[in-house]
């Protein structure tokens, strides 16, 4: 099942989305093409499925994090419950 993205700004210096996992959803395998931020809106643990291996982080609703461009991975919400967070990419 695939997690929901929704982009909420869309301009020349930033790109807005949320993003929404039911349970067992997933991003699916990408590459972030630029710098970004994330904000989470709840709290949990995601799935990190990344070339070096797996591993699973804990997330709690506000405390955000940054990544910089290049990052590859897919993100899978093992959690029995919804879990959201805005990313904010730096163009």
């Amino acid at each position: 099942m695939k997690a929901l993205s929704t982009v909420q700004v869309e301009n020349e210096r930033v790109i807005v989305t949320k993003w929404s996992f039911p349970p067992g959803a997933e991003t699916g395998d990408h590459v972030h093409g630029h710098d970004y931020v994330v904000v989470p809106l709840t709290t949990g643990t995601l799935r990190l499925v990344e070339s070096s291996g797996v591993r699973d982080v804990e997330l709690t609703a506000g405390g955000s994090y940054a990544r910089l461009t290049g990052v590859a991975h897919n993100v899978i919400n093992i959690n029995d419950h919804e879990f959201s967070f805005v990313e904010i990419e730096l163009k």
